[in-house]
Parts: structure tokens; sequence; C-alpha cells
């Protein structure tokens, strides 16, 4: 057991953060991606650090105000500690706290442009969260391959970036203990940077947060914490999922019993990690492992991601709208415009007209190659309003075009808390990026899958379930799937049903589709549908 030692009151609490965030407006906090640490969370991952018995120097990446390097002093007092920090408002506020201890350097700095050549004995890190649009992604990026010799996707997220730099600059025996969110682990950029842990042999634990709540107050994300150890003592890897901060105490018999893991399947040998997967195959049951003769989706369809604009407020329109800036309705493309008007599973020609007649946003302004005055206007307005100098439309020629999409014959749902939706667009509109676009395609030279059974499909549980295998995993229970994400999910090969069978599963369709038309529950209707296809796929009946 580490000895405890009496160091100053606030050092076992979050106090000074909560102080702070009273203190600091939420945009400011938000700005420099400020989500702080639960101490419980810290105090274990710095007992993860400390088990290295030979430690002297620490480093502390993103040091905020200091949460982990209280969490170290609690325990050894001797240790000599670096911070990086780059918001001065926080970094004043940790001088205050942590002026008097000598064995503390809090620097004003960037991590990631600094201290390419020390190494540490250990490394203790929250790193900021940010989309990669929204700080010096060329740069940094630049930083880390010219260092480590690595190529990675421009799209990498910089928490990551700050890992790898950080397994970098651990000593012989260092350890690292970084939380960070675990959509790495499941992202198509995830994939060069899980190479580089597997290649690293640094990596020890990987400890995946399945909260029903966000541990990071306004974060939307699901947090694990990364264990390495730069020792040589094992070439495995433990997978763990906690379901709350009560559990912590797993991961406390875990550190203690290092290098020997504690007995669970989830444990892997680094030569049986395969980085082009999504690694929640190995901490979380799959559904898929309960079906035989599975496929890949894009097999049977295509997934795309619905039409990005570059500034809704400007080209979705209403009937108002239109009025108001005299722009005639062939000037205008059907549209989808809200996740929330397609309340159904099937959106019709009836329900475009009612959302049309209740003034809802239901157009694009597409007015390409028009010379009609009032669309020409309308453009203007738009420059004077600099839309044109947008990210998504500096770079479209003209600026105003939309994306040519076809309307998509069915629409998917982007994020959900309670599983995937599936919209028959029978109204043949088109739609905004809170669905995604499902475009059958043909599964040989000739046939077309029939479109109503592939709905018919994806409307079951089995359908969804094998899917929820390949979403990515967000705070507060938010699942969310990119296009390739459903792309590459995996599905029932419908092609071996019988035309018996298909015809069976067809009729009951209709007759479900007559029921959610009429407003009636068609829940019995899907679970007939279901029995079906797992009399057909399930593996038990091998």
């Amino acid at each position: 057991m580490i000895e405890m030692i009496e160091i100053k009151e606030y050092i076992s609490n979050n106090s000074i953060e909560n102080d702070y965030s009273k203190s600091i407006s939420l945009e400011h906090r938000k700005k420099f991606a400020q989500f702080f640490t639960p101490f419980s969370i810290a105090d274990l991952m710095a007992k993860w650090i400390l088990g290295n018995k030979d430690i002297k120097t620490v480093l502390e990446p993103a040091f905020g105000l200091g949460v982990f390097s209280r969490a170290l002093l609690n325990y050894k007092e001797d240790i000599a500690i670096k911070g990086y920090e780059v918001d001065t408002k926080i970094y004043e506020k940790a001088k205050q706290h942590f002026d008097d201890i000598e064995n503390i350097n809090l620097l004003l700095q960037d991590y990631m442009y600094n201290d390419w050549k020390n190494k540490y004995d250990g490394i203790i890190c929250n790193p900021p969260y940010f989309k990669f649009h929204d700080y010096d992604n060329k740069n940094i990026l630049k930083e880390i391959e010219s260092n480590l010799k690595c190529k990675l996707n421009g799209f990498t997220n910089l928490y990551t970036l700050f890992l790898l730099k950080s397994i970098h600059q651990l000593s012989p025996n260092g350890r690292c203990a970084y939380i960070i969110p675990s959509e790495f682990l499941n992202s198509d950029y995830g994939k060069l940077v899980k190479t580089y842990l597997i290649k690293s042999n640094v990596l020890r634990h990987i400890i995946v947060f399945d909260f029903e709540e966000n541990v990071f107050d306004d974060a939307l994300t699901t947090a694990s914490i990364i264990f390495c150890a730069n020792d040589n003592l094992t070439d495995r890897v433990q997978f763990s999922n906690i379901q709350s901060l009560q559990d912590l105490s797993k991961i406390d018999a875990l550190i203690t019993d290092y290098p020997n893991f504690l007995d669970t399947k989830q444990t892997y040998y680094f030569k049986d990690l395969n980085p082009d997967i999504k690694w929640k195959a190995y901490y979380q049951k799959q559904n898929g492992i309960k079906f035989k003769n599975l496929v890949p989706f894009s097999t049977y369809a295509k997934v795309v991601r619905g039409i990005a604009t570059g500034s809704n407020e400007y080209f979705t329109f209403n009937i108002s709208k239109a009025k108001s800036y005299s722009i005639e309705e062939q000037y205008l493309l059907p549209c989808i415009c809200s996740a929330k008007d397609a309340k159904t599973s099937f959106f019709t020609h009836q329900d475009f007209e009612n959302l049309k007649i209740n003034d809802k946003s239901v157009f694009l302004f597409n007015a390409q190659k028009s010379n009609c005055n009032n669309v020409l206007s309308y453009i203007q307005k738009g420059e004077t309003e600099n839309v044109n100098k947008r990210f998504l439309t500096a770079n479209r020629s003209p600026w105003y075009s939309l994306e040519n999409r076809q309307p998509a014959p069915i629409w998917v749902s982007v994020f959900n808390r309670s599983g995937l939706r599936f919209i028959r667009n029978e109204a043949n509109i088109s739609n905004l990026t809170s669905y995604h676009c499902i475009y059958p395609k043909q599964t040989n030279l000739f046939v077309e899958i029939d479109i109503d059974l592939l709905f018919a499909y994806l409307l079951t549980d089995t359908a969804k379930q094998i899917l929820d295998d390949n979403s990515r995993q967000y705070g507060n229970g938010l699942q969310k799937f990119e296009p390739n994400d459903l792309n590459k999910g995996m599905m029932l090969d419908l092609r071996l049903l019988n035309s018996e069978t298909q015809k069976k599963i067809l009729d009951l369709y209709k007759e479900y589709r007559t029921l959610i038309i009429d407003n009636l529950n068609g829940d019995k209707i899907l679970y007939s549908i279901d029995k079906i296809l797992i009399d057909n796929y399930s593996e038990k009946i091998c």
C-alpha cells in the first residue's frame, strides 16, 4: 500500500476546480477545453504512476489546476513535477496554489511544441478535447510526424496526439496515465493511433467508462483511462469496463496485481490486436456473433451523409420566408430540414404537405443559373452577410450551389439514444445532415434488392442490434453512426431467404405500413418479421 501523508486540505477534493468553474464563464472553459477530472479518478491514475517505485520526475502536459499533481503529492512529496498550460487565466489561478511548492515547475507554454527531448518517470494527463478544425491541426501533425516518424490521419484528434507524444517521452520503466474520450478506439482516424500503441509495446490497460452520465460536466463524450508502462513486463493488454465511480475499486485491484492480469476474457496479446477494427469488439459484447451468414451492409446499400449547406439559417426556407423574399418554388428544393419533423417510420407526400402548410422549413435555396432578380437579390444578401466566406460555401463554385444528392429512398438517424431510426422516404425529398442517405445497390449485374424487403429488415431489432456493434458511444447513452460505420457494419444476407419467406416478410411489412399510416401500433408485426429472421439466421439452429 502507498502510505498517505498530510498535505494541504484542498488537495484531496475538487474544491479548486469548483470555485474556478463558478468564477470563469463556460464559454471560456469550452474555448480551452477545460473539463475537469473528478478527484477520485485522478487519485486512481496517480496510483498507477506511483507503481514505478523509482519515480523521481513527473510531467503533467495539460496542468489546469493541478488535480493530478495534488493526487500525487498526497502520497509522495519528493517528486519533481513539470506542468504545461496554455490558458493565462487558469495558469494564474494554478500559480496561486502551487507557487509555494518548490518541486513544481509550471510553464505557460504549449506542450505540443516544447520539451520533445526530455524523458519522464511518470506522465499523467487529461488532455484538451478539440475537433480537428478547432486547433492548429496541420502544424501539430507535422510536429508529431517529424518526431515520431509516423503518419497520421488529418482528422486525428488533439487528445490522441498528446498521448502519443507522452508515450515517446517515457523513460525506462516510466508509466503513463491518460483519461481521454474513448472515441478514438472506434473511429477511422484512430486506426493509425492504435497501430502506434501496438508497436510501442507500452499499452497495458484500457478502462472504458460505461456511465449513463458524463464523467466531465458539459462534455458530450464517453471517457476511457489509458495505462501505459515502458517496462517490457508483459506482452498483453487488458480491457475493463466500469459502470460508476463506485466501481473504481476494481481498477485498484488491477493496479495492485500488475503485471499479473485479472482473470478475464478481455485480455489480449499485442499480436492479436487489430488496429483496423473498432476496439469495442474487445470490451463490449457483440450482437452479431449470435447470427450466421452475415455480410457487410455495403453489400446491399451505400450510405452517405445528407446535404451540408454551410449555413442552414441562410439556405433553409419555409413558405413565409419564400414569400418575404419573393422566391418562387421552382428555386427551392424540397427537403427534410429537422429530424423531429419525420415522426414515424414512413414519410409520405401528405406529411410533406402538412409541414409545408404549417410553415415548417421544408425547402433549400436552390437557385444556380437563375437570372431572376429576386433570386439574385437573395444571393447578394448572402454575400453581404459573408455566407459565401464560410468553410463549406467558400469551397463551392458558385458558393450558393447545393451538394449533388439525389433523394434517398431510406433515411437513417445520425444520433440516437433509443436505437437507430430508419425512415422510408416515400415523399422522395432531400435531407440535411441530421439523417444519412441510404441508396440500395445492385447485388449482381441485373438485380437490385427489393427496397421494401431491405427496409422491413432494417426496422427489426435484429438489424439494429447487429449494426449497433459498429456504433460510436458518447456520454448520456448517446450513439452516433458515421456513414462508414454503417457501410462497414454487418447485416443478415437477405439473398439466402427463399421466395416464400421473402413474400411472407413483405406481406407483413405491408400490414405494418398500413397500421403506422393509420397511427396504430405495429410492434407485433415487427416482432413477427424479427422471429422469421431469427429462425432463419440464429446460430443456435446450426
